[in-house]
């Protein structure tokens, strides 16, 4: 049976991804999926375009072995010039979570960018001025997702308290996709900030001395869902005390990515990640499958609570004419 096939105006979300296995799970949440737009030697993006719930989305990932704000960033404009009735953008994938006193991340877990204290959302943590002794004095501000996914991400807080959440339906859907499994993932550890790991490709020469021990979390809280800020910059975060010593900086941060800062002053978008390591020594990509699974089914869900009717009240995030486009 044939896709079916729509018009590039017929679109109104953009959601991106860093990595082929978070553009694997964004695929899965689907509800329908319609043909491939036509080449456009414009545009080298690959896209995947299809249907959740009220909402017609285009799906994209960076190119292969490129990442950081600037790929980002291009790749979200010309989605936008291709795309020309997008409203806002989703930029959904894996990150690295801050484990801390006040906010108890681990390995699977959500985070959903949101303005907090300073932030609107997401900082770039490695763009400012060193001053003396090595201070950096952050320049530049970065927008907040727009009010309607706000909105979303308000009424997905209330059905949670209300146990009314759709996220574990919206799970399932990688229930027949083995890779995805949590099962697969291994155990959940977290090492003292400052030990280092001990070298391999998995922690099995780490010390269990250094271990932190954690409250075991109830099957009813398998995945726990944040909201706050998330910090961005052009550098992997592999080490636990600088994880922690910027995030006390910033005021509280709750994951590590690398392509958000790229999008919000000129992608208005929501952020959205699952966290896959704990943005030190000791990350590898045993993790990113599930999170990849998680960060999509908690996306899904926010598109879900945005009515169609309030979509459209929202102003399209198009730089040229529709006429100038191919």
């Amino acid at each position: 049976m044939p896709l079916h096939s729509l018009k590039a105006t017929e679109y109104t979300v953009g959601w991106i991804c860093a990595l082929p296995i978070e553009l694997a799970a964004a695929q899965a949440m689907l509800d329908e999926e319609h043909a491939k737009p036509p080449h456009n030697h414009l545009d080298p993006n690959h896209y995947t375009l299809g249907r959740i719930g009220q909402h017609n989305v285009v799906l994209t990932c960076l190119p292969a072995g490129q990442m950081g704000t600037s790929p980002a960033a291009v790749t979200a404009t010309r989605m936008m010039n291709r795309f020309p009735s997008i409203r806002f953008g989703l930029m959904v994938g894996v990150g690295g979570g801050v484990p801390s006193a006040e906010t108890d991340v681990r390995l699977g877990d959500v985070v959903i960018s949101q303005p907090f204290k300073q932030h609107g959302g997401v900082v770039q943590y490695d763009s400012g001025k060193t001053g003396r002794d090595g201070a950096v004095t952050r320049t530049g501000s970065l927008n907040a997702p727009p009010k309607v996914l706000l909105n979303g991400v308000s009424q997905l807080r209330a059905n949670h308290h209300l146990q009314k959440s759709g996220f574990a339906a919206h799970l399932a859907a990688f229930d027949q996709l083995p890779s995805f499994s949590r099962g697969n993932a291994g155990p959940d550890i977290l090492y003292e900030a400052a030990y280092h790991h001990e070298g391999g490709a998995s922690c099995d020469r780490c010390s269990s001395e250094r271990i932190v021990h954690r409250k075991p979390r109830s099957v009813e809280e398998k995945v726990s869902i944040h909201y706050g800020t998330i910090a961005s910059g052009n550098q992997v975060m592999k080490d636990g005390a600088t994880r922690d010593r910027l995030s006390a900086e910033l005021g509280g941060v709750l994951c590590f990515e690398m392509e958000a800062a790229g999008l919000m002053n000129d992608f208005p978008c929501l952020v959205v990640r699952g966290i896959c390591d704990y943005a030190d020594s000791h990350k590898n990509k045993a993790w990113q499958p599930y999170a990849a699974a998680t960060a999509a089914a908690c996306a899904k869900e926010i598109l879900s609570l945005i009515p169609a009717t309030e979509l459209a009240k929202t102003e399209v995030l198009a730089r040229w004419e529709p006429a100038q486009l191919l």
